[in-house]
């Protein structure tokens, strides 16, 4: 993929997701933050491609994976109003909907197509399948960093606002009960997993999944980006000081520098 064949994908999305931003002013503004959410997350990407020293092409390919994944966000809220798959549906096979109706790859080499459209359809996955048709998992372990590497962005700045100013879609519907916290998430962060999604039941236990998603990180860049940005400090200074949900922290903390 070359750099024109690039900029042609991101002058798409900006005239693709423009319609969506025709609605109420909720709606507007849970849209905006994904659209301000995929900017970041081709940020991120650039910060990992250059720091794991990925050639121009291989940029070129991860800043397009970038701008695409969550390019099913923008149907899955029209018709459902929310952000959580398992109330609508998947995302990612939304955004896999859209490039095809959208036709916006017909000039990508197929071999460069299936890389991205792999790295798109898996990136939101607990565990990525074993079996893939890509000859490399190069671009669904960097999607899988950057995404989550703005989301603690996001979650970090949306926890500081006022909660009528917040994006309501982003907090999936989960109910923020300030001193509750699910024993099965301080548990499973305890034990170094990942938070099943389908065991929170409130905002605090979203954010000890996203706590629990350093386990998950694939990349030295990103961990030192993360471990550099602060991010889970500042989540975990907003949940109730109980023991295990320290413990759970601290050593969320400490595998980031071991």
């Amino acid at each position: 993929m070359n750099k024109s064949q690039l900029d042609d994908l991101s002058s798409w999305f900006d005239r693709y997701v423009e319609p969506f931003l025709n609605t109420d002013a909720e709606g507007k503004k849970n849209i905006q933050l994904k659209i301000e959410h995929t900017r970041k997350v081709c940020e991120a990407m650039g910060d990992l491609s250059a720091g794991e020293k990925l050639s121009a092409n291989e940029s070129h390919i991860a800043a397009a994976i970038a701008l695409l994944h969550d390019v099913g966000r923008f149907r899955q809220y029209q018709r459902w109003r929310t952000f959580l798959d398992r109330d609508s549906d998947n995302h990612a096979r939304l955004a896999i909907e859209a490039i095809r109706d959208e036709n916006i790859l017909v000039d990508i080499a197929d071999s460069e197509v299936i890389l991205i459209e792999e790295a798109v359809r898996f990136h939101n996955l607990l565990t990525p399948p074993a079996i893939i048709q890509s000859p490399t998992r190069l671009y669904i372990n960097l999607i899988r960093d950057a995404d989550k590497l703005d989301i603690w962005r996001l979650f970090v700045e949306l926890l500081s606002q006022p909660t009528e100013d917040r994006a309501s879609a982003a907090t999936l519907g989960l109910p923020d009960l300030p001193e509750t916290v699910s024993g099965g998430c301080i548990a499973a962060l305890n034990s170094g997993s990942i938070v099943p999604l389908d065991t929170i039941n409130c905002l605090n236990d979203f954010k000890l999944l996203q706590i629990s998603w350093v386990y998950d990180l694939n990349f030295a860049t990103s961990r030192r980006l993360l471990e550099k940005r602060g991010y889970i400090p500042a989540l975990a200074s907003t949940l109730p000081r109980q023991r295990g949900v320290r413990e759970g922290v601290s050593k969320a903390l400490y595998s980031l520098s071991a």
